[in-house]
């Protein structure tokens, strides 16, 4: 029985998410650890994560928890176990029944599944989690983050039990995790804090009033909220209403708790927040600043550490001020203090996230502290041995947010389907990935769409942007759509590239939305030389002669072959390709490019010399017809490579026409429809609201794109839908 499903088990994950081998039984036994040759093939990674804690204070003789359970899911309960295994305490997983072979339950010690998909039935119903811990005797449990992370009801059930909560204390959630409360606490602590309503607001017609008494544009919040659920920017009466709407279901659907607030917008602000690390003894510290201004839907995109914004003073003020804040509530644990600050760095105090932030690995890189462990500490009682004098800023680090989504559709509306073929960049130097997936896993409708936190550290910000670009190069996902074109155009732009962001960073710079990177004609000419290349290289393998060796066939092959090339954008490009010692001699346009022949077609990432300088490509596919898909600068582009005789017919071949897909309300992406706003026979207007569906607890009112009629609704409300069903179809008058 256990050999069927350990063979069961290898067929739906092939491979080690650590060593890229092929899985084995050894890895089954090892509950997915790494193995002593996985180590020493990828040492330096290794290496790289056993040195990154190089000031995580604590005496040697402290008694550890003997079991944690953790709460959560996904990359951060296997950050959380990977803490729990380097200090040699057990750990227990919580999984739904979907989650039944995910990485973190492979990697804790023990497993308890806590029932179905959906988050309401298993990872958001806490008598189950208390009954997980009991069962299993784990000491304490650790919530990661969402979910149940900032309940404060949560924390109280488990103390009643018995059972350590490793964050802060209820009371503490209480107060920080409503924005309501927590806004009247800073004005108390005389933190400096946004203007707008002090207090809930009940109905659409006073959200409406409430942000002409502030003045437009106001930000409707969530006052339990947080990950940018329930959050939307209205610049008028009609944003008002709508985004009241929205953000009260997202935050009924994410939270439970639909109160809402409204405070003023400030417009063109940075996003940068405080990381704090309090014990029970009254000792608070901070860690210094995350710059966390590339967003999208207000949720943070890109994040670095410490901000090139901020100079010392205001470091310091902020820095003081956020721990004013937490030893005014007894704040416990580690927790994040976020602000706004305004082009003359006046700063405001925004919300408190009373939890392990998504994006703490860059603190932890450029601060040496093992945030994790220092909350283990502080839950078991122990003071903090680290004083504001030991947090300096060594390095920079940068987090790129990896995503199953689309980012060519409003930023990115999440993808689900199989990873196929997965390999992290984790041979890269100074590169840290934070993930819960492996090559077989289902990205699915139920959960967060984050792949990875990928992770780089430099000495300085122009090291740690240049890692990041490598490792996004050679970064493969197969299977779903993801945001790594976004993100590496990102990491490359000049305006990000000097520091000047502000929250409004994507829709300044991406005014028509993200469209992919644009090729200069250098690099136009670079990904038509390897085009041409590869294309050469298949010839000569699909020329077989019997009993013969290639080495010998290739005096049968023309030393140079001549080839038409098709870009998107870029004009047809006649290119002549010759092979001689290991390298390749491209002309085109009256130029010579000259390329090293050091890969092989059955390489997925290619890396070569062109006119002595080394280029990533991700060679996608080939096909028949003669076109190749590559991915160049993260996005793809595919490259027609034709010989002079093909293509000559080609011009004959009519071209496509692409449908009118105007009279159609399409799902732009998996979902669950939560409501239909229209009937058969309705008469809508351009931007009239069809639907609202629902993906990744995330609200997305789907509109008509002209006036006419309704003729056929596809769907109702609790109805299911895949990328590109047709919810509502429209009819001419």
């Amino acid at each position: 029985m256990i050999f069927q499903r350990c063979k069961s088990v290898i067929r739906l994950y092939p491979s080690c998410k650590f060593c890229h081998k092929p899985f084995s039984y050894k890895h089954l036994q090892l509950r997915g650890l790494h193995t002593s040759w996985s180590r020493l093939s990828n040492y330096s990674y290794q290496q790289f994560l056993d040195q990154q804690y190089w000031n995580d204070k604590h005496s040697k003789d402290e008694k550890n928890f003997d079991k944690v359970l953790i709460a959560n899911r996904g990359e951060i309960a296997c950050r959380v176990i990977n803490t729990c295994r380097r200090l040699g305490i057990k750990s227990v997983a919580v999984h739904s029944e979907v989650d039944s072979f995910a990485p973190h339950v492979k990697l804790a010690d023990e497993a308890v599944c806590i029932g179905p998909a959906p988050t309401s039935e298993s990872y958001l119903v806490m008598d189950k989690i208390v009954e997980a811990a009991k069962q299993t005797g784990a000491q304490a449990v650790h919530p990661g983050y969402g979910f149940l992370s900032e309940n404060m009801d949560f924390a109280a059930k488990l103390t009643e039990n018995d059972i350590v909560f490793v964050g802060p204390n209820s009371e503490a959630i209480h107060m920080m995790g409503d924005k309501i409360e927590s806004k009247r606490i800073g004005n108390k602590a005389k933190v400096n804090t946004v203007p707008g309503f002090d207090g809930e607001v009940p109905t659409e017609e006073d959200a409406i009033r409430i942000s002409n008494d502030i003045g437009y544009p106001v930000m409707i919040k969530a006052s339990a909220g947080g990950g940018g659920k329930g959050m939307r920017i209205a610049w008028n009466d009609d944003d008002t209403r709508k985004g009241f709407r929205l953000s009260k279901a997202e935050a009924k659907s994410s939270f439970g708790d639909d109160r809402m607030l409204i405070e003023k917008y400030i417009d063109n602000p940075r996003h940068i927040e405080l990381q704090v690390l309090c014990d029970k003894h009254g000792n608070a510290i901070y860690l210094n600043e995350r710059e966390c201004s590339i967003q999208r839907r207000n949720q943070k995109v890109i994040e670095e550490a410490p901000s090139v914004y901020l100079d010392e003073g205001t470091r310091r003020a902020m820095g003081l001020q956020a721990t004013q804040l937490a030893k005014a509530v007894g704040y416990d644990s580690a927790g994040t203090v976020e602000f706004l600050v305004d082009s003359q760095k006046n700063f405001y105090f925004l919300e408190m996230n009373t939890r392990l932030q998504v994006e703490h690995p860059i603190t932890e890189l450029i601060t040496g502290v093992d945030l994790v462990h220092q909350m283990l500490r502080v839950a078991k009682g122990y003071p903090l041995q680290l004083t504001q004098e030991d947090i300096g800023i060594k390095g920079w680090s940068v987090e790129c947010r990896v995503y199953a989504e689309d980012p060519y559709k409003g930023f990115g509306l999440p993808s689900v389907g199989r990873l196929n073929k997965y390999r992290e960049p984790t041979h890269i130097p100074n590169i840290r990935c934070d993930s819960g997936v492996e090559e077989g896993s289902e990205i699915s409708i139920y959960y967060d769409s984050m792949i990875c936190k990928l992770v780089s550290y430099g000495d300085d910000r122009k090291q740690a942007l240049d890692t990041m670009s490598k490792a996004l190069d050679h970064y493969e996902i197969r299977g779903v759509t993801h945001n790594i074109p976004l993100l590496r155009d990102i990491i490359e732009e000049e305006r990000f590239r000097s520091g000047d962001i502000t929250t409004n960073y994507l829709q300044d710079v991406y005014p028509d939305g993200f469209k992919g990177k644009k090729l200069n004609t250098q690099e136009s000419m670079r990904l038509a030389a390897l085009a041409c290349c590869v294309r050469y290289k298949q010839e000569l393998q699909s020329t077989l002669f019997l009993n013969q060796t290639r080495i010998a066939n290739q005096t049968r092959i023309p030393k140079m072959q001549s080839f038409k090339v098709k870009i998107p954008g870029v004009d047809e490009i006649s290119v002549d390709v010759t092979s001689a010692q290991n390298q390749f001699m491209v002309a085109m346009n009256g130029e010579q490019l000259n390329l090293s022949d050091n890969f092989s077609l059955s390489d997925s990432v290619l890396a070569p010399e062109i006119n002595g300088d080394t280029c990533y490509f991700q060679l996608l596919d080939r096909f028949p017809s003669g076109d190749i898909k590559f991915r160049y600068f993260g996005t793809v582009f595919t490259v027609s490579v034709l010989s002079d005789s093909f293509a000559a017919m080609m011009k004959h071949m009519p071209e496509k026409i692409e449908p009118d897909l105007s009279a159609l309300v399409i799902a732009p992406m998996p979902g669950l429809v939560k409501s239909v706003n229209v009937s058969v026979g309705d008469m809508v207007s351009e931007g009239n609201e069809a639907c609202v569906l629902e993906a990744m607890k995330m609200q997305n009112s789907l509109l008509a794109t002209k006036t006419a009629r309704v003729s056929k609704v596809n769907f109702k409300a609790g109805d299911t839908v895949g990328e590109g069903d047709v919810i509502v179809e429209l009819e001419d008058i």
